[in-house]
């Protein structure tokens, strides 16, 4: 067991960053500013605001963006930290293997994994259903035995039920065309992720802008018709209201269910090979990135809860459905495109980061590096692992019901988050005179913040999902000590 807490020594991280085999550094503030926000809005402000609202928070779910941006806040800072010292591709997975030892690291990885893939499905499903409802507005339609997932799973009764569909065409189809713009090149999938989020950007600006035209005051009366609270353990409600099922309802509840729409901010940290100057890019981007979206989250679901009393919001399409109870009908296209543009981005980043994890731990010996280390003589990316990869999504968007998985999603993330913060901590004490270009203010007071917001968040999920992330973890650890722990680098590594 003793091998299984070994740590990545310092000192080896940074011999990497200088390899012959890394990444090419070609991406400035700008582009990693720009993939950031590519991956986080998108599925938060054109769908999650309105299942958060009208089941949740009311129209106090512009504080529930609040907590969620800022558990992200103190975790981004803690990300930056790292990211400065050693850009290096790993993210969370490096961080850990040099401060909490390899087999921590190891489930840290295989829980990104996770995240990213099962994120990735996610959204590739719910951009069918978006490309579904925009080319319904010229009358066309997917024939029915390609529109759907050929399961659903119906959380009522616990049962899976058949649908009638092969499987889902559209989730496919744009896994497949994501997946050779990424094996093409970063610089390729960087420049085509800007164009996309110049115009989300433009649109959420247009969606704040003309309807606060439509805002009626009276309609955020009152503001927290749940409560201020809604915290819970393992599913049980502690502080505030239990809604329909037991599940906690309030501000806290909304936070944990709307904490989604932040993932993919810290996909930032695992494109720190490709930085320019990551040193300073990095953190740039981390921190502008995630003020900028929790601005614009906070401003739109003010807007919609404004424009429509919360009860009244359409889950399946807040935010064009808001448009067109005000009457603006016409509003419909421009939002719907916007949507399908978001959404497209935030799968871009998801499945440009998940090759990225793989890379690192092929690089320390514990996923085969023939395959998951191997970049592309030409385009110099991860191609057999981003292949991989985009079959892996293509498969559990295009085949699977996606409701078991989703949540599982955001209890992943905030793990990781958590296991970050607490290495920032141990890392100062560790190594106190390491070189930190970029150092997180306010140390222990940040981390420790972090740390208790991501666990209250992550307490406040329903109990079924801890389960099913052990059940992950415990499949992770049987593959780590039949295979990671015999071929790891460290196993040959002298100082």
């Amino acid at each position: 067991m003793k091998k299984s807490f070994r740590k990545k020594p310092l000192a080896l991280l940074l011999k990497e960053v200088n390899s012959e085999h890394r990444l090419n550094r070609i991406l400035g503030p700008v582009a990693l500013t720009s993939l950031g926000v590519g991956a986080i809005i998108g599925t938060g402000i054109f769908v999650l605001i309105g299942v958060a609202a009208h089941d949740k928070a009311g129209p106090a779910i512009t504080l529930s963006f609040a907590v969620a941006g800022l558990a992200c806040i103190f975790a981004a800072l803690c990300y930056a930290e790292f990211a400065s010292m050693v850009p290096v591709a790993g993210s969370a997975y490096t961080y850990a293997y040099a401060t909490l030892g390899e087999l921590m690291a190891w489930i840290i990885g295989w829980d990104l994994i996770l995240e990213y893939g099962v994120a990735s499905a996610t959204v590739a499903h719910g951009w069918s259903k978006y490309f579904q409802d925009f080319i319904g507005i010229f009358d066309l339609a997917v024939p029915p035995l390609f529109a759907n997932a050929p399961f659903d799973f119906d959380p009522a009764n616990g049962m899976l039920s058949v649908t009638g569909a092969w499987f889902d065409l559209p989730a496919v189809m744009i896994t497949f065309a994501v997946t050779i713009v990424l094996v093409k090149g970063i610089k390729e999938s960087a420049n085509f992720n800007a164009g996309m989020v110049i115009l989300k950007v433009a649109i959420v600006l247009l969606v704040i802008v003309l309807g606060a035209m439509y805002v009626k005051p009276s309609n955020w009366i009152p503001y927290a018709p749940f409560g201020f609270s809604g915290f819970s353990i393992f599913g049980h409600t502690v502080l505030g209201e239990a809604g329909p099922g037991g599940a906690p309802v309030g501000v806290l509840a909304g936070a944990a269910m709307i904490f989604f729409a932040y993932i993919g901010f810290d996909s930032i940290s695992t494109h720190a090979e490709e930085a320019k100057n990551p040193q300073r890019d990095i953190p740039i981007a981390l921190i502008g990135s995630l003020v900028l979206c929790t601005i614009l989250y906070i401003a739109v679901a003010a807007v919609i809860t404004g424009m429509v009393p919360y009860d009244k919001i359409n889950i399946d399409a807040p935010v064009s459905n808001a448009f067109m109870q005000a009457g603006i009908g016409w509003a419909q296209f421009v939002i719907s495109l916007g949507a399908i543009t978001g959404i497209t981005s935030v799968l871009l980043v998801m499945m440009l980061s998940q090759p990225r994890i793989f890379l690192a731990m092929a690089r320390d010996g514990l996923l085969p590096k023939s395959f998951f280390g191997a970049i592309h003589e030409k385009f110099r990316t991860p191609w057999k692992s981003t292949i991989l990869t985009g079959l892996f999504v293509a498969i559990l968007g295009g085949m699977l019901p996606l409701r078991l998985l989703a949540e599982l999603v955001n209890i992943g993330t905030l793990f990781a988050f958590v296991v970050v913060c607490t290495a920032v901590l141990i890392m100062r004490r560790t190594h106190p005179d390491a070189d930190r270009p970029f150092r997180a203010p306010l140390v222990p007071f940040v981390p420790i913040a972090g740390i208790l917001t991501c666990l209250m968040l992550m307490f406040s999920l329903p109990a079924e999902n801890w389960f099913r992330l052990f059940g992950w973890l415990l499949i992770g650890i049987v593959i780590y000590f039949f295979y990671g722990r015999k071929h790891s680098s460290l196993n040959t590594y002298k100082p």
